[in-house]
């Protein structure tokens, strides 16, 4: 509940802050301008290495979803032979885990977190490789002869050499600093630093589907900005929200459909990899995201 909490005071304090949310951001200005100039610096000394493979990355400036694993899978089933490599955050193991290769699943999503499951499930012959230590997790997967990889969340990882494309969020943090007066993890001004910045309706298109649909959903949700599902409110006879990878327990998903009497429990696929193995009534937002041939061009070119 806690958790619950401070996350519902973060959604607010980013992005809606009342009056004494903004006073505060404003007198935490002095360590936003130390952090920043701690990532600027960061930036400007660090030389890129070269691994010898094609690297993209896809990140975004602030926190919170910009729909960074949709855009990666749709890379990647476009493009055969790529090996994700993501941090795997909220998973229970540590160092280097090899989640699934040529398409098998190793290992849980307890060891593998749900954005990496996520991946796994998404992508037909899927290679997955979470670990806090991106270089050793390149060299690996050079080993497994990949032909390319796509860092999920990579762009801070200045000493990379790679193709940096950015995700613009569609919602925009209230103030223009960085962490902690605002939502920006690094300057607004390294939209510049990109190689490629993606537009939605130009770069790519999103569809959605909701699969096993029933007539009394409950939107339960674990996932960053999830003001992004705001048109799926209207559907549902309820909505419950916790913080981005939540490990959810069978008894108070039990407790919620029992709470509202719902039929269903409406989750994302991110969602839908850590509640599948509970046997609970399901109804999944499948999102769809397909690549405009102006983009699929440009990480063509980059991955040959």
């Amino acid at each position: 509940m806690f958790k619950r909490k401070i996350y519902a005071f973060a959604q607010e304090y980013f992005y809606a802050p009342n009056l004494w949310q903004k006073c505060l951001a404003i007198a935490l200005l002095p360590l936003s301008v130390l952090y920043c100039a701690g990532v600027i610096l960061k930036a400007k000394f660090s030389k890129a290495l070269d691994f010898g493979i094609p690297i993209i990355s896809i990140g975004n400036l602030t926190l919170g979803g910009s729909g960074k694993t949709p855009l990666g899978i749709a890379i990647l089933n476009e493009f055969e032979g790529g090996c994700v490599i993501l941090r795997g955050y909220g998973r229970a193991s540590s160092g280097l885990v090899k989640v699934a290769i040529s398409g098998e699943i190793l290992v849980g999503v307890t060891a593998s977190g749900d954005e990496a499951m996520e991946y796994a499930k998404s992508v037909k012959n899927a290679n997955v490789i979470v670990s806090e230590n991106r270089d050793v997790a390149i060299k690996e997967a050079l080993n497994l002869g990949t032909k390319y990889v796509l860092l999920d969340d990579g762009f801070g990882k200045f000493h990379i050499k790679k193709f940096n494309v950015l995700i613009r969020p569609s919602s925009k943090p209230y103030f223009d600093f960085v962490l902690p007066s605002g939502a920006y993890r690094y300057p607004s001004k390294f939209y510049a630093k990109a190689d490629y910045v993606v537009k939605e309706g130009e770069d790519f298109t999103r569809t959605s589907e909701i699969l096993n649909p029933t007539p009394k959903m409950v939107l339960v949700t674990a996932i960053a900005n999830p003001q992004r599902l705001e048109p799926y409110f209207s559907l549902c006879i309820g909505c419950e929200i916790y913080p981005d990878h939540y490990a959810f327990s069978r008894d108070e998903l039990v407790e919620i459909l029992t709470r509202y009497g719902a039929t269903s429990l409406l989750v994302t696929r991110k969602d839908a990899v850590k509640m599948e193995e509970f046997g609970l009534p399901l109804s999944v937002i499948a999102l769809k995201t397909t690549l405009a041939d102006k983009f699929k061009r440009i990480i063509k070119e980059k991955i040959l």
